[in-house]
């Protein structure tokens, strides 16, 4: 059954939205929503990642609330700073983060909170996976933001992933 269908999930969701998106449910489109589901997961194995051992799932849900809490701030914070851009221009900055996560899976998802978090935009990773060079939209002290970022998202993603 693992070799028929190795990600049983993904063969799942790929016959779903093959019905879904051709809104029918002839033979024919059952025919090739099942051969998609069946061969997609098997032809692409080789390109898909090495899995992810999550080994604090409570931590997971605690993050998932934190950064819905960073996100209606960070909007409420860059739609003030975009309103009183003529009386205090918005001090941009980029900022380089050490970084102590090294876990490809960990560091997918910080490049994917930066991205969620308005305000902030992932722009580079050192070859090594050392440093990070974050763009901050309004950044008012860089210590402080570096210390903020590596406790609220860094910290609870390395004890998730590693």
């Amino acid at each position: 059954m693992n070799r028929l269908l190795p990600a049983p999930l993904l063969s799942i969701a790929l016959f779903a939205l093959w019905l879904l998106l051709n809104l029918s449910v002839s033979p024919g489109n059952l025919l090739l929503g099942a051969l998609l589901a069946i061969l997609a997961p098997i032809l692409l194995a080789p390109l898909r990642p090495q899995h992810a051992h999550v080994k604090r799932p409570w931590v997971v849900a605690k993050l998932i609330g934190r950064i819905g809490l960073d996100v209606v701030t960070s909007n409420l914070q860059v739609a003030r700073s975009v309103l009183s851009a003529k009386r205090r221009p918005p001090r941009s900055a980029f900022v380089h983060i050490p970084l102590a996560l090294r876990d490809v899976h960990g560091l997918a998802a910080l490049s994917m909170i930066t991205t969620v978090v308005p305000g902030t935009v992932w722009s580079e990773l050192a070859l090594d996976r050392s440093m990070l060079l974050l763009h901050v939209f309004d950044l008012r002290d860089e210590a402080q933001f570096i210390e903020h970022f590596k406790h609220t998202y860094e910290r609870p993603l390395m004890e998730i992933f590693e």
